[in-house]
């Protein structure tokens, strides 16, 4: 009775939503804005910020004179007539990222305020009193070795630095073995989500006067620190379980320390002004006009019954993040959850159901049942992005008898710069253009795969060029089924969060197909977890890059 009853609340909460969407496209379009479908797609509502030069050059100035010698090499009166984005109206920092682009290749692409560990006056003063070339950029960057990833574009920029252990003056000894990698991003433009939790966090006393508005807070696996400085959002962050430290698992009480030496090392290292942006405000998503003849998905928001967290619900999210290539090279493909479904009917597996995994209608899989915190989903916990399975061979390449289930090829969905540390799990893939920040992440495909064909920080890939194949590593080959988890992060005020990335992954299999989907009410059903959905009390301690199920 109790499941039952759990089950009747979860349909009619689904239901709830589903009026509540319909209800606002017809409000819409009483409103004037056209014609418009109760199941359209919307794009992301995106603010751009004012970038305060006059103080970037106050700050870079005070830096530079902190070395006599280094200072008559910098110019800081421009002329007056030139445009404010003109770079020539800020020689100072024309000749910073003169310098600074030797070691952070493109860093005038940034149209924000470099602010990185790395003191420039002290090594444009070493060079001048005769120090080798050869010397380590280390000495310079508070001890942390060079940047592992630095990419900076339109949006803004992005870099990771790691620490080695042992290594920092001052720091104490600390129990996980391998290097604490710092993440940190300035940003032009932030996602306007709806975030239950955004704008908390606690400050920092000793570092109160360097960073007046600086927030500390542990979010979706991260202690990050935001704050604000020349008008920009920025956010340092490092990978962390809020756990006793152990050996292979790194405790947030540990990344504390090394956070904090980062930003104290913060130094405007480059950047030059763009033409000023305006908001972006959301708008209906383009799609395919032309129905599909079988392309099914159930709604967003729409999870399998008692799949969630505590048995809660889904989250209903209609924003299509980004215009993107379909992830998998070729139809058909199959959105359904890999570790939750109907149980079976008589002797059919359920692969042969209707709705199983290789068949229509899709299903939302972003809030089941995970230990990782998605604070999109109602219990604060979720599995983070969607399960895309290929179809089986017979269906893809009928007649074929050179079909390989293990090489279904895995695409980049835009130009973009990869993320990713050797043996990591995930690869992640960043955009960053005049009008987007985000990243799209990839899982289970083998690691050492990954390594062998250079898919590590910093490589350029185009859209739709081969970057993988479906596979199923969870932290062990066979660890899980063959299938390709996908997520979509954008970042905020309070860094990078994941979103919900199914309408995304609809209307860019739309695109693919070249027709539109149809979807299709709920079907309540019992769900009975598979043996390898993981718990919600256990991590396992390889899975520091975010493994999943």
């Amino acid at each position: 009775m109790l499941r039952e009853s759990v089950r009747g609340r979860a349909v009619c909460r689904f239901w709830l939503r589903l009026v509540t969407h319909t209800l606002t496209s017809l409000l819409a379009l009483v409103a004037g804005n056209g014609l418009l479908r109760a199941d359209e797609f919307r794009t992301p509502p995106i603010s751009a910020v004012r970038v305060e030069w006059h103080a970037v050059l106050d700050q870079l100035r005070s830096e530079i004179n902190a070395k006599p010698a280094v200072a008559p090499d910098f110019t800081f009166s421009g002329q007056r007539r030139l445009a404010a984005f003109d770079p020539r109206s800020r020689p100072a920092l024309v000749q910073l990222n003169g310098v600074t682009s030797q070691i952070f290749t493109g860093i005038g692409r940034s149209p924000v305020p470099v602010l990185l560990p790395f003191d420039t006056a002290a090594f444009l003063d070493a060079r001048l009193n005769g120090a080798p070339a050869s010397l380590s950029l280390s000495r310079y960057q508070a001890d942390f070795r060079p940047a592992d990833l630095f990419d900076a574009g339109p949006a803004g920029y992005d870099a990771i630095f790691s620490l080695e252990p042992g290594a920092g003056d001052g720091l104490l000894a600390r129990t996980f073995a391998r290097p604490v990698e710092v993440q940190i991003t300035g940003s032009i433009l932030t996602y306007d989500i709806s975030d239950p939790l955004g704008g908390k966090g606690e400050p920092v006393k000793a570092l109160a006067t360097q960073f007046p508005d600086l927030r500390r807070f542990i979010r979706e696996g991260y202690v990050r620190y935001a704050f604000t400085r020349f008008g920009v959002p920025y956010v340092v962050s490092i990978q962390c379980l809020d756990s006793a430290p152990r050996e292979r698992r790194l405790a947030c009480r540990e990344a504390y320390p090394v956070a904090e030496r980062f930003l104290k090392a913060l130094h405007v290292v480059g950047g030059l002004p763009s033409r000023p942006r305006t908001d972006l405000p959301s708008d209906i998503a383009g799609r395919p006009v032309e129905p599909s003849p079988d392309f099914t998905y159930r709604p967003s928001g729409d999870i399998i019954a008692d799949s969630g967290f505590r048995k809660q619900g889904g989250h209903a999210d209609f924003t299509a993040y980004s215009q993107i290539r379909f992830p998998l090279e070729n139809a058909p493909a199959f959105a359904h959850s890999q570790s939750f479904g109907k149980r079976r009917s008589g002797d059919k597996p359920l692969d042969d159901l209707a709705g199983g995994r290789t068949s229509y209608p899709w299903q939302d899989n972003f809030c089941e049942a995970r230990s990782f915190g998605v604070g999109q989903c109602a219990s604060g916990f979720g599995h983070q992005g969607q399960d895309i399975r290929p179809a089986p061979c017979p269906a893809l390449d009928e007649g074929s008898e050179h079909c390989d289930p293990r090489q279904r090829a895995v695409v980049a969905v835009r130009d973009g710069v990869l993320i990713r540390s050797p043996k990591q799990q995930a690869a992640t893939l960043q955009i960053n253009s005049r009008t987007e920040h985000i990243r799209f992440r990839y899982m289970h495909m083998n690691p050492a795969a990954m390594d062998a064909d250079g898919l590590l920080n910093g490589r350029q890939v185009e859209e739709g060029e081969k970057i993988g194949v479906v596979s199923n590593y969870l932290d062990h080959p066979n660890g899980t089924t063959r299938h390709l988890h996908f997520d979509v992060q954008v970042f905020t005020r309070d860094g990078w969060l994941w979103v919900n990335p199914y309408v995304t992954l609809i209307s860019a299999y739309e695109r693919l197909i070249g027709g539109r989907g149809r979807e299709i009410g709920p079907e309540p059903a019992s769900s009975s977890a598979v043996a390898h959905a993981l718990p919600e009390d256990v991590i396992h301690p390889d899975a520091q890059e975010g493994s999943e199920n």
